[in-house]
């Protein structure tokens, strides 16, 4: 695990917690406090003696801090680190320099200025934090509830984000179940066009065989009318013919 990245959330410095390493004299890491920090200059005045009801105060509101903003730890190579939230006091100054300092990480990161955007709310996700480290420090009550703030935030925007995962889920299952649809409406619809063309083929067919039938029933009519014509003008002819040898017999000469 690599040591963590910088963060607007102002943080002590870093404490050796466990070493696998042998320890030696010359070896053994130190502790940094603050106090090795401070350059050389002239000495300040020793503080003023606190009550022992500030100073309880202050302890109730450190470990109030160290709940709501837990220490970060990491290892590098074998030793453990452990880095604390700064309980330092802040100014109108401190507040001015997280501005800046949001503003300045947004163009550094490029994060986006609308829409959905990772970096940038990670960024104000982690001034949120200072500002609440900041608050915590002066008055705990107010601090727990920017930390209720906070996490309802963060609820409401994982449920969008759950929300938003299961949509696309649900429209990427309804686009495969569109596209398969779509293969097996494609494949009716090859089937029934086949069925077609055979329906209109055996039509055709039918259709031939109709007319061939008919022009065959039409001459068939065609002869039988002109032998059942014939056949009439026989019958005439004889019906003639044997009415004047009746008339010949009957009428006397």
């Amino acid at each position: 695990m690599i040591p963590p990245a910088d963060s607007l959330l102002k943080y002590d410095n870093p404490v050796l917690i466990k070493s696998t390493d042998p320890v030696s004299p010359k070896a053994r890491p130190l502790r940094v406090s603050p106090q090795q920090l401070v350059d050389s200059g002239p000495v300040p005045p020793p503080p003023k003696p606190k009550s022992p009801s500030a100073e309880a105060t202050r302890q109730q509101n450190e470990e109030i801090l160290n709940v709501i903003l837990p220490p970060r730890e990491w290892t590098e190579g074998n030793q453990l680190w452990m880095q604390q939230v700064s309980s330092a006091p802040c100014t109108r100054a401190d507040v001015i320099n997280l501005e800046e300092e949001l503003d300045k990480k947004i163009q550094q990161r490029q994060a986006r200025v609308t829409g959905v955007c990772p970096i940038r709310r990670e960024l104000y996700s982690q001034c949120f934090d200072e500002l609440i480290r900041q608050v915590t420090i002066n008055c705990a009550e107010r601090g727990l509830l920017l930390l209720r703030v906070r996490d309802e935030t963060q609820m409401t925007i994982a449920a969008y984000r759950t929300l938003y995962e299961s949509s696309v889920a649900f429209g990427l299952r309804k686009a495969l179940q569109a596209e398969e649809g779509k293969t097996e409406t494609e494949k009716q619809i090859l089937d029934l066009e086949s069925e077609v063309r055979d329906l209109k083929k055996q039509l055709n067919e039918q259709k031939a065989k109709t007319e061939s039938i008919e022009k065959r029933e039409a001459e068939k009519r065609l002869l039988e009318e002109k032998k059942h014509l014939e056949a009439i003008h026989l019958l005439k002819r004889t019906n003639e013919q044997l009415k004047t040898q009746l008339e010949g017999i009957v009428t006397p000469k």
